[in-house]
């Protein structure tokens, strides 16, 4: 693949879009809530391999194959976030792999506490 999982820029860390993909690499197809839990692991495995969690995130892009999808997206996405929601864009667009979920972030990792979020 053409992209790094992640990149480091100073005390930034800026994550590639991540897929529904299970630990084999399998493209999870099943329902928009277990999508978005396989994204979302995938994107806390890279944040524990930079020393950060959900906590450091403090931007997020979410695309959506459907609109309609958001009200199902949005509860799993606020449960395993808890109460640090970082900033957020979220747009439907037409995913690779025929997915319904791509999410993106950016995260803080230069301070040994998160950033304030307002």
């Amino acid at each position: 693949m053409p992209f790094s999982r992640a990149v480091q820029a100073g005390d930034f860390l800026f994550l590639s879009g991540q897929i529904p993909l299970n630990e084999k690499g399998e493209i999870v197809r099943s329902s928009i809530e277990d999508q978005t839990n396989a994204a979302l692991d995938r994107i806390e495995e890279t944040l524990k391999l930079a020393g950060a969690d959900f906590s450091h995130i403090v931007k997020a892009t979410v695309y959506l194959s459907d609109i309609a999808l958001y009200d199902q997206f949005n509860k799993t996405y606020k449960e395993r976030l808890g109460s640090n929601f970082p900033a957020r864009s979220l747009v439907q667009a037409k995913l690779v792999d025929g997915v319904d979920v791509e999410i993106d972030v950016q995260a803080w990792t230069g301070a040994k506490t998160s950033p304030a979020k307002h």
